[in-house]
């Protein structure tokens, strides 16, 4: 018997979200209430394409529930790539809870569902669509954009090591990355750092220390902001074409931005956190900005 969830427009509501079924996907709408995780308000919605999917289950939850989750295939969404595993259960995005008096309609469209996947396995290339640029957010060290072309990072002069502020604001067009590495700062230590495809064998430098990263402490680089970005990020890395052989001239600085970073070199080298040469040497690349 041929499977029947082929009406557009069938939806499916849980707790935080709602599932509407199309022919080819599935249209996953977050609330923005304020119970709802800070996750998937930031997500706001996403279409899975059904090739994104390898499988479909149901299970008993917690508290009078069950949990509809679609199983994404591996490699088929940055968001999930990016987060490597360090999701906690309450903001995996492929989950659905639903009270356990529904549970009868959600085993109809598990089973629905199952019936119309046919891939399996890792995905080729990314199937899900990434947040889009341009996106920004506050880690401990640094103010982190990405406008689409180029990863940028402002350093706080307040947070940042002073091997950071030697290194100077760093700029790191996507065709020049190989990937990014997402540590959750709900762990120990959490960061992020830009993977770049000429690095040496040798351990890479702690992340306070590494120009290529920023690290995240007690509101800074929430999972919210710094995931969606890293995600955002390694899909414009996978998407991307050829290095093209020109190269375009640096922008040029607000003069005020100029003086307040000059002042802030100062105190560091007041500080004795900068040398009277290296104060000397920056200072006049930050002049040459102008």
């Amino acid at each position: 018997m041929p499977h029947t969830m082929s009406r557009m427009g069938d939806v499916l509501a849980g707790f935080h979200a709602a599932w509407e079924f199309e022919s080819d996907s599935v249209l996953i709408r977050y609330e923005r209430g304020i119970r709802t995780p800070k996750l998937f308000q930031a997500l706001g919605e996403r279409r899975v394409p059904l090739s994104a999917l390898q499988g479909v289950t149901l299970t008993p939850g917690r508290r009078g529930t069950v949990v509809l989750r679609a199983e994404p295939r591996p490699g088929a969404d940055p968001l999930l790539e990016a987060a490597a595993g360090q999701l906690k259960e309450g903001n995996d995005p492929y989950r659905l809870v639903l009270p356990a008096e529904r549970e009868t309609l959600a085993e109809y469209y598990a089973d629905e569902l199952r019936g119309l996947l046919t891939e399996s396995g890792p995905a080729e290339h990314h199937l899900v669509p990434a947040p889009e640029a341009p996106l920004h957010f506050k880690a401990y060290d640094a103010k982190a954009t990405f406008d689409g072309a180029a990863v940028q990072f402002r350093w706080f002069w307040t947070g940042a090591s002073s091997a950071k502020w030697k290194a100077g604001d760093q700029s790191f067009p996507v065709a020049e990355l190989s990937g990014v590495e997402w540590r959750s700062p709900e762990v120990f230590e959490g960061h992020l750092r830009l993977l770049l495809p000429d690095a040496t064998a040798d351990p890479p430098a702690q992340p306070d220390q590494d120009p290529a990263a920023v690290v995240f402490g007690l509101g800074y680089g929430p999972v919210h902001e710094s995931l969606p970005f890293a995600a955002a990020v390694l899909a414009a890395v996978r998407a991307r074409g050829p290095v093209a052989a020109m190269q375009t001239a640096p922008a040029r600085r607000d003069p005020a931005d100029i003086a307040e970073r000059i002042r802030h070199l100062g105190e560091l080298h007041r500080a004795g956190l900068v040398t009277d040469e290296e104060f000397s040497v920056k200072k006049a690349e930050l002049l040459a900005e102008l």
